[in-house]
């Protein structure tokens, strides 16, 4: 029994605590979709156009943008190493 009013007590103050974020909410704009979609087609993006996103000009698939991004990760990291490995041979030969 006290399991039950624990649980009902629970989903009371749940209730009356998403009711006044609701409409604290709705009270600064926020949370209304017209208002959230206002703002987005007033910033500009590709060519100063209201609400346009740039296209993904490179033609590649998901799968090959996804292997093309492995692959400069992987070439990147192995030229950072390698430059730090270099440093650490210039220094040593400096000492």
């Amino acid at each position: 029994m006290r399991a039950v009013f624990g649980v009902l007590s629970l989903l009371v103050v749940l209730a009356i605590v998403a009711s006044l974020a609701k409409n604290n909410l709705q009270a600064s704009g926020i949370g209304s979709l017209d208002a959230r979609q206002a703002q987005a087609a007033s910033q500009t993006a590709a060519g100063g156009i209201p609400g346009a996103t740039a296209a993904d000009v490179s033609g590649l698939t998901v799968p090959e943008q996804s292997k093309a991004l492995q692959d400069k990760v992987r070439d990147d990291t192995v030229r950072a190493l390698q430059q730090g490995a270099e440093r650490t041979k210039q220094r040593a030969d400096e000492n």
